[in-house]
């Protein structure tokens, strides 16, 4: 087989709270991660010696992505090449859909991917653990998306220690998804400068992470504060959502990651309704700088890698 095709999932933590910062300046985390049916059509091609990486599709911004090496796909597939010496080049085309920079984890998607792509095709594959430690190098939520074993899973440290959790069943996901992103750097220098208080204490069974009305007691994310304060806009959008979820049913709403898309964890079947009235049918879609509404559902299974020729 010469290509691997597979889907790379967008992501949202459904909860997500930032602890120790570490001698090296990167801080720890514990995240609740989920991946979404939203996602990018990644494809590879091993070479024998050429490479490249061509980016299209809806959610590319105008300006582009920037340089190529800086892509965490290319970043991604330099790092298998290097770490066993296969292939001797890559061809990588992806057709974006998820959001640029808006903390639901495409640029880690597509690193995941591209990861998983190769091992697929390679003569000799590297284990899960291996391909999770080369995921682990390219940054916090690229171990989630490389492994294929859950759409569920509860992570620490810097991402990279995972137990993975059997799905929760499937919610409607609305995304408001804005013409501009949260630099991740950012966030925690605005975390540094104003440090939450210590967490309170908290105690749950592992059931909790098997029902969305006890998934929503949870839910928190604890860069809302700091982005919030920096980008206004994003806190009117989540209390909007907030104002339309029913808690009683296990919907809540949040921003995802270091921002800046938020979004609304509801009921199957509420979504359409909801978008419809966020988004009018006389509503430009299209206009520049405006806020998308963007309506998937929560992942019940790792989308899996296709082998063709």
């Amino acid at each position: 087989m010469t290509s691997a095709r597979v889907t790379a999932q967008a992501k949202v933590n459904l909860f997500l709270r930032v602890l120790a910062r570490e001698a090296s300046g990167f801080h720890q985390l514990e995240t609740l991660f989920c991946r979404l049916a939203l996602g990018d059509d990644v494809v590879v091609r091993p070479t024998r010696g050429a490479r490249s990486l061509d980016c299209r599709g809806p959610a590319v911004p105008p300006a582009g992505l920037g340089p190529v090496e800086r892509n965490l796909a290319w970043r991604a597939a330099v790092t298998y090449t290097e770490a066993t010496a296969w292939p001797a080049g890559f061809t990588i085309e992806i057709d974006k859909r998820i959001p640029v920079g808006g903390g639901l984890g495409g640029g880690s998607a597509d690193a995941g991917a591209v990861l998983r792509a190769l091992n697929a095709l390679a003569p000799t594959p590297l284990s899960p653990v291996d391909l999770l430690r080369l995921g682990q190098g390219l940054g916090a939520d690229v171990p989630f998306l490389t492994q294929d074993l859950s759409p569920l899973a509860l992570a620490w440290g810097r991402g990279e220690r995972l137990l993975t959790l059997p799905a929760l069943p499937e919610r409607d996901c609305l995304i408001r998804a804005f013409p501009f992103g949260i630099s991740t750097v950012d966030a925690y220098s605005w975390l540094a400068e104003s440090p939450a208080g210590a967490s309170a204490a908290t105690a749950c069974s592992a059931d909790a992470f098997g029902d969305w009305r006890l998934v929503a007691r949870l839910a928190c994310n604890e860069f809302e504060r700091v982005v919030i304060a920096h980008q206004p806009s994003i806190g009117r959008e989540r209390l909007r959502l907030q104002d339309v979820v029913h808690r009683a049913d296990g919907e809540f709403a949040l921003m995802s990651g270091s921002g800046a898309s938020v979004f609304a964890i509801l009921s199957p079947g509420r979504g359409a309704e909801l978008a419809r009235s966020i988004d009018p049918p006389d509503a430009d879609a299209t206009a520049p700088g405006g806020i998308r509404t963007i309506l998937t559902a929560t992942a019940t299974h790792v989308e899996p890698v296709t082998l063709g020729d």
